[in-house]
């Protein structure tokens, strides 16, 4: 099995030397989004909702660069750095997940790249 490198214009660019996603053996293991909008590479570090609402987009459109979609995410991870952050984060993830939601962690971080306060990444299977 060869890895097999996900790149797509529906999400931001890496911003470091990292891949978006990298499928292997029909697992797909995503970089942690954030919220930066890939049309114009500007950073929103406003409204949480309206953050966890961008990072949720760049997730869909790495899941469809890999021909997937949030039915085959299994697992997730949730950065964030307020943890009074979390119901109003929850409600947005929610609505990608109304049945059958994956296992996830929410974790809280001191802070995170160019100043957001949510970064989620996914892992997902065929």
């Amino acid at each position: 099995m060869k890895k097999n490198i996900i790149e797509t214009k529906s999400a931001p660019a890496p911003v470091g030397p990292y891949s978006q996603a990298v499928e292997y053996d029909g697992t797909l293991y995503c970089s942690g989004q954030i919220a930066i909008d890939p049309a114009t590479n500007a950073v929103f570090t406003g409204d949480i909702q309206k953050q966890a609402q961008i990072v949720m987009k760049n997730i869909e459109g790495v899941l469809a660069a890999a021909d997937m979609t949030f039915a085959n995410v299994v697992k997730t991870t949730i950065f964030l750095t307020d943890m009074n952050d979390f119901a109003k984060v929850n409600e947005v993830y929610g609505t990608y997940f109304r049945s059958h939601p994956p296992a996830r962690s929410t974790i809280a971080v001191a802070a995170l790249p160019k100043g957001v306060n949510v970064e989620i990444e996914v892992l997902a299977r065929r």
